[in-house]
């Protein structure tokens, strides 16, 4: 099984799917995995999202590390892994939230904006850094982080990201990226997430 470092090292990139429906979970995961993404979240408030999580984790789960957004206290924790997730992302950072997920082994992506922030979540075993909201943390701030942080981390911008955006965030430094509604928004089908998909990836080797 796959794990959130070989899936990182395959795709730097985290389908965010917020507002995904259970029925439609494993035609997105089809056209998502096809397209070579090897990480994958349901935020907690789209509709039924740990079942939808359940049925991605048991069709793709072992090409791909799933899990939740918006993950906000460690009751989510217990029931993402009860669901199979092993991704827990989050739009801040808890330490009961990083204390959940290390106890079940799955790896915690916090949502960070400053440097004290950052080096609390790394200090708390973050698997990566989500630097959140994007639109509030410019290459340049990124460039500033990356100065300061340990090598291994793992920055990750979140937030408006598009294809044309990766470049500049990567040349100061990003790792990779978290995509929302440039890659999946409710009712877009899988055919139409397979073509963004694919633009984001062919988009990648540029940014890097």
């Amino acid at each position: 099984m796959m794990d959130e470092n070989d899936a990182f090292a395959a795709c730097p990139l985290v389908a965010i799917l917020r507002g995904l429906a259970p029925p439609e979970a494993e035609d997105i995961g089809a056209a998502l995995v096809g397209a070579g993404f090897r990480l994958i979240e349901v935020p907690l408030n789209s509709p039924r999202p740990l079942d939808s999580i359940e049925r991605l984790a048991r069709r793709f789960g072992d090409q791909a590390v799933i899990g939740a957004g918006t993950v906000l206290d460690p009751a989510e924790v217990d029931a993402l892994a009860e669901a199979g997730g092993r991704l827990v992302v989050a739009p801040n950072f808890d330490p009961a939230v990083a204390a959940a997920a290390a106890r079940r082994g799955m790896a915690y992506a916090p949502g960070i904006a400053t440097p004290s922030e950052a080096f609390a979540a790394l200090q708390a075993g973050a698997a990566m850094l989500k630097l959140f909201p994007a639109e509030m943390i410019p290459p340049a701030a990124v460039k500033a982080m990356r100065a300061v942080l340990p090598g291994a981390a793992r920055l990750v911008p979140v937030g408006g990201i598009t294809p044309d955006a990766m470049a500049p965030y990567r040349a100061a430094g990003a790792d990779g990226f978290g995509l929302g509604s440039a890659l999946y928004r409710p009712g877009m089908g899988a055919a139409d997430v397979a073509r963004n998909a694919a633009a984001f990836m062919a988009a990648l080797p540029a940014a890097g």
